[in-house]
């Protein structure tokens, strides 16, 4: 059977030029097996017609927002809840800013903000357009929130310049979409609780001790495992990333208060990813007021925090127990014996002075390395995919699920 037999496929379509080779990826769909349904936005139906893609598709092609509708009773919240995929082709810096911004104006941008299914989004527009740091920054937005991008190609473009923006082949874009259903699993009625971020130290009132871990893998996690059905709990140290909508988002900002958090959970989760990056160190005593500066030399005794994932470790029982290693040198040796010291199921490890993974970035560069003695490395790729990487690993070897 086909990976997205049966699977129920959004296409939304949107006005550019390329907006004819969303013809060929709602073909390719429907020979796959899937049930594909379209919205056209207004300027879409300047380049394709709408009975083009009511008779590939098989189905009636949402055009207006404001038309009679008598397939379904709210047509946009009909849409969203029975997708499984969301899919813009050819997405044009205009759907994409407007979708970073939380736009809902037409039944497109209603659709995609009233789902929770995954969004893949398959850019297409000039060079400059595409690298204008504006566009560049929308995207990375998304990516953040989960959404999956498939990077435009490079060569000949419409407008008769050459460069970066020219819409992937319809082929490379419905395997994207069988890709993420074969790889994916079902994780419902998992419980699943994951850390992420850094803590803060305070030292004064002003001023702590704290890294530059940002959240975005743990956060990454969460979101993923929400959409395949756990139960997930997210315990984060401060960081600008929202909260997560259908994830218990638990806010702390010491290691302190993130022990009390997930040691009150463990006893009642299936598994505990830490993801955090948690303070080893705190200062001994904090001041009550700022403090002044001065000729001398400043001494802050630090005394050491609870060290959580080794507690985690000694009272695990059922539990699965999954440890991150942020390196500098010597990856693997350090990996390993964190690995068996914290009494990990498997362990995470990246090298984070490398300028394309680590903390902040919107990439990672990971190792694996499981209790039974395998471990295996992958590539950079986009955090939001190594999410999906890591549940895989957890669900099949592990939870013995998908």
């Amino acid at each position: 059977m086909a990976s997205i037999e049966g699977k129920k496929i959004v296409v939304g379509v949107t006005g550019g030029i390329a907006a004819y080779k969303a013809v060929e990826v709602v073909s390719r769909l429907r020979k796959a097996g899937a049930e594909v349904h379209v919205i056209m936005t207004r300027a879409a139906q300047e380049f394709v017609t709408e009975l083009t893609f009511r008779e590939l598709s098989g189905q009636p092609v949402t055009t207006d927002m404001w038309s009679k509708v008598t397939h379904f009773k709210v047509e946009h919240i009909a849409l969203a809840n029975l997708a499984d995929m969301v899919v813009i082709v050819p997405a044009t810096a205009n759907i994409i800013a407007k979708l970073a911004a939380g736009i809902a104006d037409d039944m497109l941008t209603t659709t995609v903000l009233a789902t929770k299914a995954p969004l893949l989004l398959a850019p297409a527009m000039n060079t400059n357009m595409y690298e204008n740091p504006i566009t560049q920054q929308n995207i990375a937005e998304l990516k953040t929130r989960g959404a999956l991008v498939i990077e435009p190609a490079t060569g000949q473009l419409a407008c008769g310049t050459s460069g970066k923006g020219r819409l992937e082949e319809p082929i490379v874009i419905v395997e994207a979409i069988k890709d993420y259903f074969a790889d994916s699993v079902k994780l419902a009625g998992k419980k699943i609780l994951i850390t992420a971020g850094g803590t803060i130290e305070p030292i004064d009132p002003v001023r702590f001790i704290g890294n530059h871990s940002t959240g975005r893998m743990g956060y990454a996690i969460a979101r993923a495992a929400c959409k395949l059905g756990a139960d997930v709990t997210l315990i984060s140290g401060p960081s600008t990333l929202s909260d997560i909508a259908g994830v218990k988002n638990v806010r702390i900002d010491t290691a302190i208060e993130m022990q009390q958090e997930v040691m009150s959970r463990f006893a009642d989760t299936d598994a505990v990813i830490m993801s955090a990056a948690v303070a080893d160190y705190r200062p001994q005593a904090v001041a009550k007021n700022k403090i002044k500066k001065s000729d001398g030399e400043l001494t802050i005794k630090l005394t050491r925090n609870p060290d959580i994932l080794y507690e985690l470790g000694q009272q695990k029982k059922e539990q699965i127990l999954v440890g991150f290693a942020a390196e500098t040198c010597k990856l693997d040796e350090y990996a390993k014996g964190k690995l068996v010291k914290k009494n990990l199921d498997f362990i995470v490890a990246n090298d984070v002075s490398q300028a394309d993974a680590g903390f902040g970035t919107l990439t990672n560069r990971v190792k694996i390395f499981d209790r039974d003695g395998e471990n295996r490395a992958y590539p950079l790729m986009s955090k939001e995919k190594l999410a999906n990487v890591i549940l895989t690993h957890l669900a099949r070897k592990y939870l013995q699920v998908g």
